[in-house]
């Protein structure tokens, strides 16, 4: 091979350094305009209230949520303690670019492992998040705001990396390492890296050479394991079985029953899977690309296992609800796009030297479906909006009254509030406690009983039509109710709707949208002195 021809060789295979970090920063560019929603997101105050909480258990001291049992315990401790320095939002905006920076690195390695040609991986992440943002059918997703799952998902890339390079023992532990920070995310991973194992026939390594990653990332991944089996431990049957119904059928169902979920996304989604089988049969894929497509195909096949368990709800309810609790469908949502998104690529390299004109034409497509995707989210990110966590909240008169709330003399710290059922940030603004909310519901499966109760005598009506469900306003309760109601779950504060205005309680502060209540009335210096 002449100089000349083997420079080219190198520069295709190894690029340069400055290419590399160029490649990692551009990637980081699509992920920042995907995933830059204002703060907090949707998830935000769930996962990172836990944290801050963790390190100091004063913030919201006496929130029933926040003192239920922890199950990401490793992310707490490792990303939580920045919370002692950071607030809630410089917290979450140090955390979003940290996932980001590190997937982007992941993701250029993944990339590159399977098509090492410079400016490819930018195209790919494009393509991904395009689709996963609209061919999910769970709602799982990579690229937002920060919770454990997102530093899972890096580790899952490095992962698919070291199986598509034959790496076995260092793609399971990996895997197990993702299990850390989210159990679930690490092991379905690893599931289906089995399954790709399985597929792989002759080709596959014998499973002796492969005992100490396996054994390694076992290991590995039990900090986040044991919490979560412990999350049913001690507990009686009974219970278990109505936390998990609870679970899977009232709370989580457009994430872990296929009959609850929406019929367009399904669609979308059974469509991008049947899509990415037709680019597999008319892309032969070399060895790394068929450790890929195994993997995706196994991530399809946990989704197939789960419809088919999700059948069982029509004659084993409690059953059906204990498997689907462990959330089958979100792998395939992930997998998925990542696999459409390398097939494509790969079609594209095989045609462009062999048909031209074909070649050029789906280049020109997936540029284009790369470009509307992130320039329509760059156009977003001028236009000012509302956290997605306050959707349902008149955002500026919320952000107002919690400020008040926040500042008040007399509300002390430790005052423990009724809220809206739909309230996401009442803890994240005003660093006060609540009762309960729809949003944080608990893992433990006592706690999961316990949450669904509170909500059902503070927020229910008794009506069976899904329509009248809920209370609109807490007002409806009326003074004597929500009194009562104070003095059961020691809630000493009301934050509901300014109106119709409560006249038998004492109204501290309100705007055009909002009212704070006091429930208790203030005790004398003689019974404070008892």
């Amino acid at each position: 091979m002449s100089g000349s021809a083997n420079q080219h060789a190198m520069v295709g295979v190894t690029p340069k350094r400055r290419y590399v970090w160029a490649e990692i920063l551009l990637i980081f560019a699509v992920f920042f305009l995907q995933g830059a929603w204002p703060a907090p997101d949707v998830n935000e105050p769930y996962y990172l209230g836990r944290a801050i909480h963790y390190w100091n258990p004063r913030w919201a001291a006496g929130d029933f949520f926040l003192e239920t049992a922890d199950t990401h315990k490793v992310f707490y401790f490792a990303f939580g303690w920045l919370s002692l320095w950071l607030s809630p939002l410089a917290l979450a905006w140090t955390g979003r670019l940290l996932t980001w920076g590190l997937m982007a690195w992941a993701w250029r390695r993944l990339s590159f492992a399977l098509v090492p040609r410079r400016w490819v991986s930018i195209l790919t992440a494009a393509l991904f998040g395009c689709m996963m943002e609209h061919c999910h059918a769970a709602g799982e997703w990579v690229i937002g705001g920060v919770e454990a799952k997102g530093f899972a998902y890096v580790l899952v890339f490095l992962g698919l990396e070291a199986l598509v390079r034959s790496r076995w023992n260092r793609a399971w532990l990996l895997f197990g390492g993702a299990a850390v920070f989210h159990v679930l995310v690490g092991g379905w991973s690893a599931v289906a890296a089995g399954l790709a194992w399985l597929g792989l026939g002759k080709d596959r390594p014998a499973l002796r050479a492969m005992w100490p990653g396996l054994l390694g990332g076992l290991l590995l991944s039990l900090p986040g394991l044991i919490p979560s089996l412990a999350l049913t431990w001690g507990i009686d049957p009974q219970t278990v079985s109505r936390a998990n119904e609870i679970y899977v059928f009232e709370r989580l169902g457009h994430h872990l029953n296929p009959f609850q979920f929406r019929v367009g996304l399904k669609l979308r989604f059974v469509a991008l899977a049947l899509f990415w089988l037709l680019l597999c049969l008319r892309a032969p894929a070399d060895p790394a690309g068929r450790r890929l497509r195994g993997f995706v195909a196994g991530a399809i096949a946990l989704a197939l296992a789960g419809a088919a368990i999700s059948l069982l709800q029509f004659c084993e309810r409690s059953l059906a609800a204990g498997i689907l609790r462990f959330y089958w469908f979100r792998l395939a949502d992930v997998a998925v796009p990542l696999g459409v998104a390398f097939a494509a690529v790969a079609l594209i390299e095989r045609q462009l030297p062999d048909r031209p004109f074909m070649g050029k034409l789906w280049l020109g497509i997936a540029l284009a479906v790369a470009v509307v995707h992130v320039g329509g989210y760059a156009i977003r990110r001028t236009r000012p909006t509302p956290p997605r966590a306050d959707k349902w909240t008149v955002y500026s008169d919320w952000r107002d009254i919690c400020d008040r709330i926040a500042g008040s003399k007399e509300i002390p710290p430790q005052a423990r509030f009724l809220t809206p059922k739909s309230s996401q940030t009442f803890k994240w603004y005003t660093g006060r406690a609540e009762v309960v909310t729809w949003k944080d519901i608990p893992q433990d499966a006592g706690s999961i009983v316990a949450w669904w109760n509170r909500l059902q005598e503070i927020h229910a009506t008794g009506s069976t039509d899904p329509e009248f469900r809920w209370h609109e306003s807490l007002t409806e309760l009326g003074a004597e109710r929500l009194r009562q109601l104070g003095v059961k779950y020691g809630a000493g504060y009301l934050l509901t709707d300014a109106e119709p205005r409560l006249v038998d309680l004492d109204r501290l502060d309100a705007n055009d949208s909002y009212a704070v209540y006091r429930l208790q009335p203030i005790p004398s210096e003689q019974e404070r002195a008892r």
